[in-house]
């Protein structure tokens, strides 16, 4: 049997709350800059909570190409996109000349909801006497929606839209698993590759939590209510935190064999040792715990690591207040006192953008010799028994790194990456 390739990453692609490039990005986390701010876009003086982690000075127009297609695209496409087309550049993979249909796309991506303002006019003209008539609503629809306004919300166009930029032809799938889903995306993609039927995948993930009609179907219930403090609302593992904090962003990663990537030449940035995944049957604090070991411990399996050879884990930590402490039993159990750092202290819940996002942080951690560190952690909760990094972050870790992502639903997943 042939011995499996192994993966690496050759380019990063970032579109988040704190700075959009790899160099920006890295930036930001060196100085601890926090991307939770007053809401803007909308009137949000009404609602109980009134921050998250919203883009600065995101111009889709800038990254998508031909600009006709930004009729098609909602934001979270348009992060997509625009985190692709960084990524690509980074690899350095639009001046090699490359066999498309060797090329494959994975994403990782959720329900995209619009916004209220396409449905307005429509709403108005089904009312009748004051009030909503649902038997109208499909003659009045073909008449005032854009054609081709489901195109823009569907979960599979953010893959669909970067094959057709890159003319990737080869294997083409979506991942839709609540936050783990770019980061099952690129256990996939790594599968995709070791059957052979890849030398190059494009592996990525958007999402976002502050849109206005997802913010609304979703409620304010799970999240912090600091309004008068928003860069100190999101405080993973710490004592006093109270709740999630709502982002959006997205992240594109280019993986390779390292064949392949040698031989064009490309920077290799990490390795890909590890994979895991898991279940959690039973959803609460028990269940969540053993399933997040059962990832931890096949990814260390998979990439014949033990516990002490690994550097730093990326925690998934939403600054949940019984799911950090499920995250942080299954850590120690599984890893000990290895540094923690949670890079959603920085810019909140991405949804499905979330955990590339993080990976690109640890990947440019083991390139730099740094780690972040966890922003807001002041006092630890004694149910969170876990070593985090905090203040000036970590110089001199071993150059290995776990990221652990993981779905209300139950999904959990965990990567392991070596320099």
């Amino acid at each position: 049997m042939a011995a499996k390739p192994e993966i690496v990453v050759t380019g990063l692609g970032v579109v988040s709350p704190i700075g959009i490039g790899r160099q920006s990005f890295w930036r930001a986390l060196q100085g601890r800059v926090s991307g939770v701010r007053p809401l803007v876009g909308f009137d949000a003086s009404q609602m109980p909570v009134r921050f998250g982690g919203q883009l600065v000075d995101f111009d889709a127009k800038t990254y998508v190409k031909p600009r006709k297609a930004l009729k098609v695209m909602c934001r979270e496409l348009q992060t997509a996109v625009a985190a692709a087309a960084l990524a690509v550049e980074d690899a350095g993979l639009a001046a090699t000349d490359l066999n498309p249909d060797r090329i494959g796309t994975l994403y990782g991506s959720e329900m995209l909801y619009g916004e209220p303002d396409e449905f307005t006019d429509l709403y108005r003209a089904c009312q009748v006497d004051g009030r909503f008539d649902a038997s109208i609503y499909g003659d009045k629809f073909v008449g005032r929606m854009y054609p081709l306004w489901m195109l823009k919300n569907l979960p599979n166009m953010a893959a669909c839209h970067v094959a057709i930029m890159i003319d990737a032809r080869g294997p083409n799938n979506t991942i839709v698993s609540g936050e783990a889903s770019s980061l099952l995306a690129l256990l996939e993609a790594v599968r995709v590759m070791e059957r052979g039927h890849a030398d190059v995948m494009i592996v990525g993930g958007t999402g976002s939590r502050v849109g206005l009609t997802g913010w609304l179907y979703r409620g304010c219930n799970e999240l912090s209510h600091r309004n008068d403090n928003p860069a100190a609302a999101s405080r993973p593992f710490d004592e006093q935190r109270d709740g999630l904090v709502n982002g959006e962003g997205a992240a594109t990663i280019v993986l390779e064999t390292r064949e392949h990537a040698t031989a064009r030449g490309a920077t290799i940035l990490a390795q890909v040792s590890g994979i895991g995944t898991g279940m959690a049957t039973q959803r609460d604090e028990a269940g969540f715990a053993r399933a997040i070991s059962q990832s931890l411990r096949q990814c260390l399996t998979h990439a014949d690591m033990s516990p002490n050879d690994i550097g730093h884990v990326n925690a998934h930590a939403m600054s949940s207040i019984e799911m950090d402490r499920a995250e942080a039993k299954a850590i120690a159990a599984v890893l000990d006192q290895t540094p923690v750092t949670a890079l959603k202290s920085y810019f909140g819940n991405l949804g499905t953008g979330s955990s590339l996002v993080e990976l690109i942080g640890s990947i440019l951690a083991l390139e730099y010799h740094e780690v972040p560190a966890t922003l807001n952690y002041e006092t630890p909760d004694p149910r969170c028994p876990v070593n985090v990094i905090r203040d000036n972050g970590l110089t001199n870790a071993k150059p290995s790194a776990v990221k652990i992502a993981y779905s209300g639903m139950g999904q959990t997943a965990a990567v392991l990456l070596k320099k």
